[in-house]
């Protein structure tokens, strides 16, 4: 019996693994036309994009200038940059952080700052200013956190103003007191405060003071620790500017309560 011929072509055939791989990559092609089909081309985003290329670049026709619309500039997102009120915010806080330090070391009462509808507010506790009955400084403490709070106030903006706002108990000036009621005793210790701003180089324009005696109390008048809350004396601050007013509590929202 004849053997069959064997084909002379055979050996020159392509190896079975390259059609497989010749079928995949014509399923990939027509993959990717599909999505480019469906896909939108937005011809002026690739006008700017070629356009900021030329400026960066400087090898395409654009050169050195760029092509991006005026509107998108607008729709950029702004760099943020540190206002002088979120600093001097930062300042009166390590102020009010070191102070109390001082402070806590004589076991004594602390300052504290606090957010307020128009700004933010220095509280300042009456025993750590005055002796009992008192509108007399006697702190030295008190004396140099006053100072730099002085020299911190001429750095800010100069619609920022400071209210001096002395507040007292229930309990009356005390027989020894030089002040028959609370209203007078309110009034000097908040004067106090503010002649020793001025004389630490405050503008007097920036400032002003008022007595509110045992009428806005913070906390109960009927323990002692309530009665020492409520004698104090509080440093305003706040701007004409609505602007400037939500910037100064936006500051001070992370800073507030050093008690």
């Amino acid at each position: 019996m004849a053997k069959k011929a064997k084909c002379p072509e055979c050996e020159r055939c392509l190896p079975g693994w390259l059609a497989a791989f010749g079928d995949l990559m014509s399923l990939l092609l027509c993959f990717f036309v599909l999505l480019l089909s469906m896909s939108s081309m937005d011809a002026k985003k690739i006008s700017e994009a070629i356009g900021s290329l030329s400026g960066a670049m400087s090898v395409l026709e654009g050169g050195t200038q760029t092509e991006i619309s005026k509107k998108r500039m607008l729709q950029s997102t702004p760099i943020d940059s540190q206002d002088e009120s979120a600093q001097e915010v930062n300042r009166v806080a390590q102020a009010v952080a070191e102070t109390n330090e001082l402070v806590g070391k004589g076991q004594g009462p602390a300052v504290s700052l606090e957010e307020a509808q128009d700004g933010f507010v220095i509280e300042l506790p009456a025993a750590l200013l005055f002796n009992s009955g008192s509108a007399t400084i006697q702190n030295d403490d008190a004396l140099l956190f006053l100072k730099r709070i002085a020299l911190i106030i001429e750095e800010m903006p100069n619609e920022v103003a400071v209210s001096v706002r002395g507040h007292t108990d229930n309990q009356g000036p005390g027989a020894k007191s030089p002040f028959k009621d609370n209203w007078e005793l309110s009034s000097a210790r908040a004067i106090s405060v503010l002649q020793e701003l001025l004389l630490d180089g405050v503008d007097p324009k920036r400032i002003s003071a008022s007595g509110y005696a045992e009428f806005s109390p913070k906390a109960t008048n009927v323990t002692k620790s309530g009665r020492e809350k409520n004698r104090r004396v509080e440093l305003h601050f706040y701007s004409s500017k609505v602007d400037n007013k939500d910037k100064i509590k936006k500051s001070v929202l992370d800073k507030a309560a050093y008690k």
